[in-house]
This record gives C-alpha cells, structure tokens and sequence, in this order.
C-alpha cells in the first residue's frame, strides 16, 4: 500500500513538472527554469507570485 501511495505522489509531482516546463514560457519568470520546476510544490505552497505564474504555465492565462 505504501508502495502506491508514492508512486501515486511521483506521479503528480512529475505530472507538474512536465506540464510547468512545457507552460514556462507563459509565466513573467526570465531564468531558474530547472530550480523553479523542480522545487514546484514547495513554491506553490508558499508563495503566491508563483501560484498566479503557476496557473498561467499550466491553463495559459
């Protein structure tokens, strides 16, 4: 069971990462492509400036 659960958690944190790369160029980020991608659920906790830059990557707005 413990197995699942974390692939299920390595499955949404890649499938954030992937979709953050891949919307990257719709945020007002200019650099930290690698660090702001991999540190994704930590900044989206934290930091609302991400979260709005976060939502832009992943619906284009």
């Amino acid at each position: 069971m413990l197995n699942l659960f974390v692939l299920g958690l390595l499955v949404v944190y890649g499938g954030g990462a992937w979709k953050f790369w891949q919307g990257y160029h719709r945020t007002n980020f200019s650099e930290g492509k690698m660090r702001l991608t991999l540190m994704w659920p930590i900044l989206l906790a934290t930091n609302k400036s991400y979260r709005k830059n976060f939502q832009k990557a992943l619906k284009g707005r």
